[in-house]
């Protein structure tokens, strides 16, 4: 790796003027300054550890971590980080989106290791995330977007899934409705253990017993194909299903598919629900679904807020959970006659 020694040896000065010229710490004369500039762009150098040629030692950038989500970077994860953005830069910070690669640790000890970054705020947490206890060990300053399975004092935002929950079973309770499915994310990501995941299918289940509805929820697709898939099983194992919950938005895509090829219409014959979609996504949908908005952007500035408390000084511990917003579209209705 090139150090500034390399390029002050390339530009025939010292080591003091290579670091003044780059980091504007000192004036530097202008002739100096070119050839330090072209000595550095020919041997590639780029300063790693911003922090040392700042007097307070930092550089008051936050990394966004977050597992490249396999459909990509979509409008509802977008709105987490544009929150967070916000929120920084309202504080005087910068954000750095960084996808992180199928070794998170690593890509964690290299980020961390540059000295770019002064803390690091966690999205897409599992409920076994092995991250906080890297950072954690590392004495990096992190908040989370999400929560592990025991946070402890770790700060968080994260979504009450027992409220949005007891919302979206409220709303097809009142509708007439007697059973309810859902369908959760894939089955790998559960199986992996995703917060979001493995928590909105215990709270959807707890919520549809306590309100006395009978429901079914061992069904995981996580493409349009698999959803249209365990829609036709769904009503070949339980007829008298009315009303259905989907996570994956792909899922819900390949469900309308299915209740199409039956001729079925929707709401009249299903009522549609989203679940952590935003109301811009349940737009595109025909027709226009209901669905559980996460409050996204909310949950990136608290995190960010959070983070940056944490960078100021030793402030308490702060966890918040925000439930979803139901936003109410075209796909609820009555139950259809005769179930």
């Amino acid at each position: 790796m090139t150090s500034l020694r390399d390029v002050a040896e390339r530009a025939q000065v010292a080591v003091s003027t290579v670091s003044a010229a780059l980091n504007g710490t000192r004036p530097v004369a202008a002739a100096t300054k070119r050839r330090i500039e072209q000595a550095a762009e020919e041997l590639g150098y780029r300063p790693n550890l911003l922090a040392r040629g700042l007097q307070s030692k930092r550089t008051r950038i936050l990394a966004l971590l977050f597992p490249a989500p396999r459909g990509g970077f979509g409008l509802t994860e977008m709105q987490f980080a544009t929150g967070a953005a916000e929120a920084a830069g309202e504080l005087g910070y910068h954000l750095l989106l960084s996808p992180e690669n199928a070794d998170p640790i690593e890509e964690l000890r290299h980020l961390t290791g540059l000295g770019l970054v002064d803390g690091v705020l966690l999205m897409e947490v599992g409920l076994d995330d092995e991250r906080p206890e890297f950072l954690s060990a590392a004495g990096v300053p992190f908040s989370m977007i999400g929560r592990t399975r025991e946070p402890g004092s770790i700060d968080f935002a994260d979504i009450d899934f027992a409220a949005t929950a007891r919302e979206a079973v409220a709303h097809v309770a009142g509708l007439g409705h007697r059973k309810l499915a859902f369908f959760n994310l894939s089955t790998g990501t559960y199986a992996a253990q995703y917060g979001p995941a493995i928590r909105a299918g215990a709270e959807f289940e707890s919520a549809a017993r306590e309100a006395g509805l009978a429901y079914v929820g061992d069904f995981r697709p996580g493409s349009a194909e698999e959803g249209g898939q365990a829609f036709e099983r769904l009503l070949e194992e339980h007829p008298d299903v009315t009303a259905l919950a989907v996570m994956d938005d792909h899922a819900a895509v390949g469900v309308i598919a299915a209740v199409a090829r039956r001729g079925w219409r929707i709401p009249e014959d299903l009522t549609l629900m989203l679940v952590l979609s935003s109301a811009r996504v349940a737009e595109m949908f025909h027709p226009r679904l209901t669905t559980l908005e996460p409050p996204s952007a909310e949950l990136g500035r608290l995190g960010a807020r959070m983070l940056i408390d944490r960078l100021r000084g030793d402030a308490p511990p702060r966890q918040r959970l925000v439930p979803c917003r139901l936003v109410a579209g075209d796909s609820s209705a009555p139950p259809r006659k005769g179930v």
